[in-house]
């Protein structure tokens, strides 16, 4: 079952995407910037600066700052992804949850890494179901290697059924 729209996908270049996410208001303002993201879209860098807007009461990196930080990305990548092959998606993030395991006293990197298992896992299930959704964790690290937030997002892919219902920020 393929897509009834005959618009092409929005693709965007790893660069553009990058400065797009770059400048979309809650990185910007949490100082949440994407330092990586590579040209075929399964793996991407995301850093948390430490900062005066970023801190908590306590000193330590505001835990909203380290969820903003994983809430897209995954979202935007299999999205990427898709529209490289041609295919149009919807894809969000369907839920979030973040277990904070120390204080962030740094800046934090996240990785982000899809594996072409999991395209080809999405492709089946988008073939068979027009959905298809998939949990992932990251990790925010501070600059000693200590783990300090554990983030598992659900991704929900679904094919476009009409022009109207495939809007985009970007």
């Amino acid at each position: 079952m393929r897509s009834t729209d005959d618009r092409p996908p929005r693709k965007l270049s790893a660069r553009r995407m990058r400065l797009l996410l770059n400048l979309y208001p809650p990185f910007f303002f949490n100082r949440i910037r994407v330092l990586e993201i590579d040209d075929d879209f399964l793996r991407a860098r995301v850093r948390v600066a430490r900062s005066l807007l970023t801190r908590n009461l306590q000193g330590t990196t505001f835990g909203g700052s380290i969820y903003a930080a994983a809430d897209p990305i995954f979202a935007v990548l299999y999205w990427q992804v898709f529209a490289h092959r041609g295919e149009r998606l919807m894809v969000w993030l369907r839920s979030a949850s973040v277990r904070y395991l120390a204080p962030a006293e740094t800046a934090l990197t996240l990785d982000f890494r899809l594996e072409s298992r999991h395209i080809a896992d999405a492709l089946r299930g988008l073939d068979d179901s027009g959905r298809w959704r998939r949990t992932h964790v990251v990790e925010a690290i501070d600059v000693v290697g200590t783990v300090c937030a554990r983030i598992e997002t659900e991704v929900y892919l679904r094919r476009s059924r009409s022009p109207q219902r495939d809007v985009s920020a970007f």
